[in-house]
């Protein structure tokens, strides 16, 4: 049975785990049964649950693993046959339902006829997403075979292991596309707002565009979607015979003619300021497009800046193909679909240099009271048009709580919350063009006490106290490691934050070229058949994971091969 990328069922469940909406796919369910029965000759295949047994199923679930997504490890709480007991993370995206009223007892082993699995979970807004995809039900034997053996984790070389059997899964792909293409729709967070319906559709309306009313994902571009509710597929003026129409392009555009073009690029750094780990700096871009052309033109230009760039890699859309290029230039030939789309995608080194460079220390000088000191340039070597539109810096503190703060930056405004320290060096309204800024950002920040833990007999603390009484230089470890006893567990959310204190991020926008120094000339790109369209062309650039790693607390580096 080979199940590609179908769907069996679909569910929505808000915060109140009641289910608000729900899609099954008979197509679908007629597939697995049928391959259930070849499985298990003598064993009848389990029915879909009602939407009052999958809402119930999913709140057990939830008080068992702890959450909606759930543990992702083997903890004290876990029982055997259970996503937890799996010991694999990505069982907090990839869960199983139990449908057995006796879920709750721990001596009740699990089969493959009272869980439903894959479910493929996507949190958006106050929703749940679930998507179950169809597979092969030897593949659910293995997974109910990996959530019942006693050991935990995955063996180096071992043939049966959870994320083995999701790589052979291909249907776990489309459903994962599925459920955050809901998320948008469900949240409005959509990524097409110049999109214009005529009227809204219904949630099932969305849903028969996206797979056909049959359970395979068809299309998940939002924008083809509403344009196909509000226009249908049928066009005024169809294309000529001799002309292919593509499967991106459903239906054909009438209306004022205009082509765009945006760079988007995002940097991603890790700023050490240290001698024996260097900074890392990494860009992530791609050229989005949208082509209000009528009928079926073909759109060439040549990709200029490639050289200069780094690039490391690169992907085009299926509309695109790439005839020739040189050593700077790459000519590029579309025949663009309807609204937004990514054109290409690539990783390209920061040719102009980081725009925030500089260092942050912190330095705690008791356990509830610490020193810290920002030193930073912004823009340095960028030229007009280069304009930086805002820039933060935030002191994230998730384990502490800041009862007091003192600080006064030479730029800029801070604020401050109970987890977090804000330091606006370049505020909204007043952006920094042209030129370069240096800014410094001295202070001190007080955090509430922290209830210590009980011990059993002070060993470890009497300990600390004697390395810190032997060796000065040490009084700053010493300090962190007697604190650090104390703090909370930290969240899974929250992965760097192990200590008190570790790192501060940098928030940014960058608008008018960007910083890889990839180019698009308007003047450059041609369409065929000509047309009189305008063609416009923007750039911008955002911070990413833009890291000031503490100089001196610890900080994760990649070691050089």
């Amino acid at each position: 049975m080979p199940s590609g990328c179908s769907i069996r069922a679909l569910w929505i469940i808000n915060n109140h785990d009641t289910v608000v909406f729900s899609r099954r796919f008979p197509v679908m369910e007629k597939r697995w049964r049928s391959a259930f029965k070849t499985e298990n000759e003598s064993t009848d295949p389990p029915r879909l649950p009602t939407d009052q047994q999958l809402a119930v199923a999913f709140a057990r679930r939830k008080r068992r693993e702890g959450s909606s997504r759930g543990y992702g490890l083997r903890v004290a709480q876990s029982t055997k046959g259970s996503d937890s007991w799996v010991d694999d993370p990505i069982t907090r995206h990839i869960i199983s339902l139990s449908l057995s009223e006796d879920d709750d007892n721990e001596s009740n082993e699990k089969d493959d006829t009272n869980i439903l699995w894959p479910i493929v979970i996507h949190t958006k807004a106050l929703y749940h997403i679930l998507v179950l995809p169809l597979v092969e039900p030897r593949e659910m034997k293995d997974f109910v075979n990996l959530s019942n053996r006693s050991d935990c984790g995955s063996a180096v070389g071992e043939d049966l292991s959870f994320s083995s059997l999701l790589l052979n899964i291909s249907s776990i792909t489309g459903a994962l596309m599925v459920a955050h293409s809901f998320g948008d729709i469900v949240s409005g967070d959509t990524a097409e707002p110049e999109v214009v319906v005529a009227a809204s559709p219904s949630v099932g309306g969305l849903f028969d565009s996206l797979t056909g009313s049959i359970g395979t994902p068809l299309d998940l571009s939002l924008s083809n979607i509403f344009a196909m509710k509000a226009n249908g597929f049928s066009s005024a003026e169809p294309p000529h015979q001799d002309l292919k129409q593509p499967a991106w392009k459903p239906y054909l555009y009438k209306g004022k003619q205009r082509l765009l073009f945006t760079i988007h690029e995002t940097i991603n750094a890790a700023m050490y300021d240290r001698d024996e780990i260097p900074d890392s700096v990494s860009v992530a871009g791609q050229i989005n497009c949208r082509a209000e052309l009528e009928g079926l033109p073909d759109v060439s230009f040549p990709l200029a800046g490639l050289s200069k760039a780094r690039i490391d890699s690169i992907s085009f859309h299926p509309c695109a193909q790439v005839p020739a290029h040189g050593i700077d230039k790459q000519n590029i030939v579309f025949q663009p679909p309807l609204g937004n789309f990514v054109l290409m995608r690539y990783q390209a080194g920061c040719g102009l240099g980081p725009p925030v460079k500089g260092f942050y220390q912190l330095s705690m000088v008791s356990e509830d009271e610490g020193a810290f000191l920002f030193k930073v340039g912004l823009m340095e070597g960028y030229k007009s048009p280069l304009s930086m539109e805002f820039c933060t810096i935030t002191m994230p503190f998730p384990r502490r709580r800041i009862v007091g703060f003192d600080g006064t930056p030479s730029a800029g405004t801070v604020v401050t919350t109970e987890h977090s320290v804000e330091w606006r060096v370049v505020g909204s309204g007043r952006s920094l063009s042209g030129k370069s800024l240096e800014a410094t950002f001295p202070g001190t920040i007080k955090f509430s006490p922290l209830k210590s833990r009980r011990r059993g007999d002070g060993d470890d603390d009497a300990e600390s106290d004697g390395e810190g009484t032997e060796n000065v230089v040490n009084v700053e470890e010493v300090l962190v490691q007697k604190m650090n006893k104390d703090l909370p567990a930290v969240e899974m959310e929250e992965p760097f934050c192990w200590q008190a204190y570790d790192y501060a991020k940098v928030s940014f926008k960058i608008v008018g070229a960007s910083v890889s120094r990839m180019s698009i000339d308007t003047k450059s790109v041609n369409i065929y058949p000509t047309t009189k369209s305008p063609v416009e062309y923007s750039a911008q650039v955002t911070s990413g994971d833009y890291i000031l790693w503490n100089t001196l607390g610890k900080a994760p580096s990649a070691a050089a091969v």
